[in-house]
């Protein structure tokens, strides 16, 4: 008997790739997205990979009266990955708002409807932004949270600590945070990968976007940087391991192998990279020459920050297998094929 799981925003960027892994372990999947930055064409993606298509609901999951609903259409729900978030920095800062109902309000009303039910596991999609600068590097699970740069890091932070009391008074909800770093690449079969609607906010969609002449030339921000390049240094992990790692979580609770009923994990590979590193990089593994200028430093920008991975590598059992060559072309074969699919379409 294989378990329903409730993947929210399963048809987001990083939703979409779990989803996969999920089907590919035997798992029933129900999505809930309600398409505001996704497209309903990646559940044919999804379909294509596994040669199974996921139950998929279209509902807002800041409607309080449809989330109830839904559970009560789904009463075989036994865990939840929980991506539905909106993410954008910038945007978080100049519509806190918005941020903080889409954000929080879902999370609340998810976790009331799952407090009722007998055992219930419950997966977050957390971030490093949680960490801010860090004091040290590697960053360990242990590393202070620092006071938030974003509103949008502030929903990350404020989402943990109302699953940290949640866990404390309910002993039969079982959760788990993943922090994650950097998420990159694409499904190999370039079925589904990253879609960003409008101006990119990440720096791989700009370099694939920018390679394949969609934009004129990339922007780095900063080369004076304390760091051997000048440039920032970040953790980029592939899609794929970040998948499974949300798999491997779960498994976790179902199998009692939880130390307390809400732990924090660390996701990324153990090694940074600047900025230059990733440019060469894609050029090394796609064979084409990126366009780029370096210009001011933005606004909020930390120097540093990668994992320390021991923790996810000794209790999870899981760590990274992919490298940053293979995330980049991954992305690089998805954007030809996006524009190939804009280009049938016109």
């Amino acid at each position: 008997m294989s378990s329903k799981i409730l993947v929210t925003g399963g048809l987001g960027f990083i939703g979409s790739h779990t989803v996969v892994a999920l089907q590919e372990q035997g798992y029933e999947v129900v999505i809930i997205d309600n398409l505001s930055n996704s497209s309903i064409d990646v559940l044919g993606g999804i379909t294509k990979i596994t040669q199974k298509t996921p139950i998929f609901e279209n509902l807002d999951l800041r409607n309080k009266n449809q989330v109830k609903e839904f559970f009560e259409k789904y009463p075989d729900i036994e865990g939840v990955i929980h991506f539905a978030a909106s993410k954008a920095v910038g945007e978080s800062v100049e519509n806190p708002l918005l941020y903080y109902e889409n954000n929080l309000a879902s999370l609340i009303y998810l976790l009331q409807e799952l407090q009722v039910k007998e055992n219930a596991y419950f997966i977050f999609s957390s971030s490093c932004t949680v960490y801010g600068q860090a004091d040290s590097l590697p960053i360990t699970e242990n590393a202070p949270v620092k006071k938030a740069e974003s509103p949008y890091g502030n929903t990350k932070q404020i989402g943990e600590e109302i699953i940290t009391d949640t866990a404390k008074i309910n002993k039969n909800f079982k959760a788990i945070s993943l922090r994650y770093f950097n998420p990159i690449g694409a499904h190999p079969s370039a079925e589904i990968g990253e879609l960003p609607i409008g101006t990119p906010q990440n720096l791989i969609p700009f370099i694939t976007q920018t390679a394949i002449g969609k934009r004129k030339e990339l922007s780095v921000f900063g080369d004076d940087y304390p760091t051997p390049d000048g440039t920032c240094i970040r953790d980029y992990i592939h899609v794929m391991d970040l998948a499974k790692a949300h798999v491997v979580a779960l498994e976790r609770l179902q199998q009692n192998k939880e130390k307390s009923n809400f732990e924090v994990f660390n996701l990324g590979t153990g090694k940074g990279s600047s900025v230059l590193e990733v440019i060469n990089s894609f050029e090394r593994s796609t064979g084409e020459k990126l366009p780029y200028k370096i210009v001011g430093r933005r606004e909020g920008d930390i120097v540093a920050a990668y994992a320390d991975t021991q923790k996810a590598n000794e209790e999870l059992g899981w760590k990274t297998e992919k490298h940053l060559d293979e995330a980049l072309k991954s992305a690089w074969e998805w954007q030809k094929e996006v524009v190939k699919r804009e280009e049938e379409e016109n």
